[in-house]
């Protein structure tokens, strides 16, 4: 899990850790992070988190949020980077591994862990007669005509949906496919444009995450709400052309 630790002037304050989607920072108390300072806004940023990638997001703030020296508006969080507001610090550090990349245009996610662990089952503590005592009568009667097995379920919209894939277009990757078998993919180059697809039980949506400019979709700037992706659409992201596809 991803950490933030809050220090100032060189001095650590406390350690947060992101277990929330979403981490106010702010001046007022209803904030997640409270930072008790008039260099601070209100309201000053938010950071969200699917599965395990953070981004940061400045909320208009007075005196703007800052990563590693540079004014950000947008931005997706990598480890060690440092936020600043005012004199305070926050570091983001990133405890679980990264898997490689697949390619220069892909930031290959980590495996989401098992959110929902399976509870291990009790052994009876039942005595040997205790057991017996509980047993029903033995039924001599004919057995009962077989059950009718029950029909079987219906697939989910989630199962129908056909799997989705990114082909580059352009660049030294050209050519490269991209199987979207998971929840969430991130795209593009960190500092420079990053989106992220996401895998949803009715179809994919590309968003923006970071960049000063949106990606395109057939030559037609997106907006900062998701964008459903239709079958054979061309994404542009961070100079790099690729198309979305459906396998089917």
């Amino acid at each position: 899990m991803a950490k933030l630790i809050l220090s100032m002037d060189n001095m650590v304050l406390k350690e947060i850790p992101l277990d929330k989607e979403r981490t106010m920072i702010g001046r007022k108390a209803h904030n997640d992070i409270q930072i008790d300072n008039l260099a601070i806004s209100g309201e000053h940023a938010v950071i969200v988190t699917i599965l395990s990638d953070s981004f940061l997001e400045d909320l208009d703030s007075t005196n703007g949020t800052f990563v590693n020296g540079q004014q950000v508006k947008k931005h997706f969080l990598q480890n060690n980077d440092v936020i600043e507001l005012g004199k305070y610090r926050l570091k983001y550090v990133k405890e679980a591994p990264q898997q490689a990349a697949q390619a220069d245009f892909e930031k290959t996610m980590v495996m989401r862990p098992d959110m929902l662990r399976k509870v291990a089952e009790q052994a009876s503590s039942v005595k040997p007669a205790e057991a017996a005592a509980m047993m029903p009568p033995v039924n001599l009667a004919p057995p009962p005509a077989a059950p009718v097995a029950p029909p079987t379920a219906a697939p989910s919209s989630e199962s129908a949906l056909p799997l989705g894939a990114i082909q580059v277009l352009t660049g030294s990757t050209a050519g490269k496919t991209l199987d979207l078998v998971k929840p969430l993919t991130t795209l593009g180059k960190p500092g420079v444009q990053v989106a992220v697809i996401a895998r949803r039980p009715h179809g994919y949506f590309l968003t923006h995450v970071e960049g000063p400019k949106f990606p395109l979709v057939n030559g037609a700037a997106i907006d900062v709400q998701a964008h459903g992706l239709q079958d054979h659409d061309i994404i542009e992201l961070a100079g790099v052309k690729m198309e979305f596809f459906l396998k089917g």
